[in-house]
């Protein structure tokens, strides 16, 4: 749950809106990238030696920056604003670049990188597919529980019938159950799978293709499509419930809503139709009625 400055008062709500603003996130967001760029070209040993000094300098500016950032949104929310979830994870990553790099903690300094991932925060689209990921994880265990399954029924048949031969080929890619495990691995990527696994095989054991071929079909196409599946399903999800916690109507997309709202304009307009037409109905009596009484 992101936390409003609208129970907020005073400074502390003032300092929430200039951090929630469109336009502070959006030099948040071009700074993040500008300190991508940084930290990638400090992976370059000449421009280091050239460019280094400003290159540091860089870093450090921005990493002061983006701790301001978070300081004014603690000052602001207090301890509200450990009630998001992002706003941990950039807690957490912001946190991580402050530890000394020095000494035996050298090997932190790659670990700056990570600040680029504060874009996932930042930009709704990308929170909604990490939202959609999440909710997929239970369905995809699932999935991977019968990729398991099949996995290991295939090594176990792969070694059975492949590992057994005296061939140094068979006794690499089959000679035990983890050695079938890595080749089918590589088969189910279609890494390679035809040149170098299937038809070496098929030239010592010329009906492996019955074996090879359901597993492909089994393994790369029906669970991919398996795992296609549960991702779209869950980005559906995650868009209702990120529309719900906007105060929208998760059930109907946009085009839904703007078609259910013209509908009741219509139904409105014809009410007023019919009683205008009823109006002048009445009228045209009164006109027949005072036309008879005359005459």
């Amino acid at each position: 749950m992101k936390p409003s400055a609208a129970h907020l008062s005073g400074t502390r709500k003032t300092i929430a809106k200039i951090v929630e603003s469109p336009v502070f996130v959006t030099i948040i967001t071009a700074l993040i990238l500008i300190n991508a760029v940084t930290l990638g070209l400090e992976t370059d040993k000449a421009l280091m030696a050239e460019y280094g000094v400003y290159l540091h300098m860089a870093d450090r500016s921005l990493l002061a920056i983006f701790t301001a950032e978070i300081a004014l949104k603690l000052f602001a929310y207090r301890f509200s604003f450990f009630r998001s979830g992002w706003n941990i994870f950039d807690f957490a990553i912001v946190s991580m670049a402050l530890i000394p790099s020095s000494g035996p903690l050298s090997v932190l300094r790659a670990l700056r990188i990570l600040r680029a991932l504060r874009l996932i925060s930042l930009i709704p689209q990308m929170r909604r597919v990490i939202s959609a990921i999440g909710h997929s994880i239970p369905g995809m265990v699932s999935v991977i529980g019968v990729l398991g399954l099949v996995f290991y029924v295939s090594a176990v048949l792969a070694t059975k019938l492949f590992g057994g031969h005296s061939d140094p080929n068979m006794q690499e890619w089959f000679g035990t159950v983890s050695a079938s495990t890595y080749t089918l691995f590589q088969i189910m990527t279609l890494e390679s799978w035809s040149m170098g696994v299937v038809r070496p095989t098929m030239e010592i054991f010329p009906l492996a293709w019955m074996f090879f071929v359901p597993f492909i079909i089994v393994t790369s196409f029906a669970v991919l499509n398996f795992f296609i599946g549960i991702i779209v399903d869950s980005m559906q999800i995650a868009q209702k419930l990120e529309a719900e916690a906007n105060g929208e109507d998760g059930d109907l997309p946009v085009t839904k809503k703007d078609f259910r709202n013209l509908m009741v304009q219509m139904d409105m307009m014809r009410e007023e139709i019919i009683s205008l037409k009823s109006q002048s109905v009445q009228n045209k009596v009164e006109e027949y009625r005072k036309e008879a009484a005359n005459s």
